[in-house]
């Protein structure tokens, strides 16, 4: 069935289906619904196994899943060390909460995979072969030099996983929307832990850790790489995703939510925002 001229990625809810808040497209949730809600199939009941699912749109979720489950397994090798030097027993008790959410979301993604048989099989193994520096992007190849990094990281690159989960909300397939409300609530505390970091360091310096300098340069090395998380502004994938329902925002659109979102909270800590074309690599 086609969408309408009006329907998109994030359009309002099919009829029946009762919107709670804000709608989709505003970051709102709605209550869960069999039918995919936008793209080229909207009303049509939703994929609920591999078997189900068009050969492209099978490809696309393994792809999805697999860098999902990687980004998950890398920020747990980047935050082991700080498990035992976090300032504070608080930092290191919320450190553990992190790495075991993340050890979580990535078992979550590799349930998914392990759906699709031995190809998917194939690829855990693979995930959980990685050593650090081996990730597929950019900011799970870093390292968290300093405190400020932490806050930095989970502050901003944490976000990024968050939008890119919202964009997965009540998605074409079945097992994968079902998941994103557990993984969703877990990851808010990630980012509140972040902006508190930051928040601390320029109000308090040394008195915490580290200084309202470490957190603007730590802000510096991550908002980019943060950016760069995003994708291609015209990757075609994205586009593919949308149509059959998959996410329901163009890495471009998403990007820019990011920023209306980031600036304001770095800016009321009194930290600089980069410029949005800062030390990018993929734009």
């Amino acid at each position: 069935m086609a969408n309408s001229p009006s329907a998109g990625p994030g359009a309002p809810p099919a009829p029946g289906a009762a919107p709670s808040g804000k709608n989709l497209r505003e970051g709102g949730t709605i209550e869960p619904v069999r039918e995919i809600l936008w793209g080229s199939s909207v009303g049509v009941r939703k994929y609920e196994t591999p078997d189900e699912l068009p050969a492209e749109l099978r490809k696309l979720i393994v792809k999805l899943m697999v860098v999902q489950a990687d980004t998950e397994f890398a920020s747990i090798q980047q935050h082991r060390p700080w498990l035992d030097h976090a300032p504070t027993l608080e930092d290191r008790w919320i450190e553990a909460r992190i790495v075991a959410d993340e050890a979580r979301h990535g078992l979550q993604a590799c349930r998914i995979l392990k759906d699709f048989g031995e190809e998917g099989q194939v690829w855990i193994d693979e995930l959980l072969a990685k050593k650090e520096g081996q990730h597929k992007l950019d900011a799970f190849n870093m390292t968290f030099d300093l405190w400020a990094d932490v806050g930095a990281f989970t502050c901003l690159v944490d976000r990024v996983g968050v939008y890119q989960l919202r964009a997965f909300q009540e998605c074409s397939y079945g097992p994968l929307a079902r998941a994103m409300p557990l993984m969703l609530s877990e990851e808010q505390l990630h980012l509140n832990f972040g902006a508190n970091v930051l928040r601390r360091m320029v109000r308090e310096g040394p008195k915490y850790a580290g200084t309202p300098e470490e957190a603007q340069k730590a802000v510096r090395r991550w908002y980019p790489r943060a950016l760069d998380m995003f994708g291609h502004s015209n990757s075609e994938t994205s586009r593919k995703a949308i149509e059959y329902g998959l996410k329901r925002w163009t890495n471009e659109e998403a990007r820019q939510r990011f920023i209306a979102e980031t600036s304001p909270i770095l800016e009321k800590m009194g930290i600089e925002v980069p410029p949005s074309d800062f030390d990018r690599r993929i734009t």
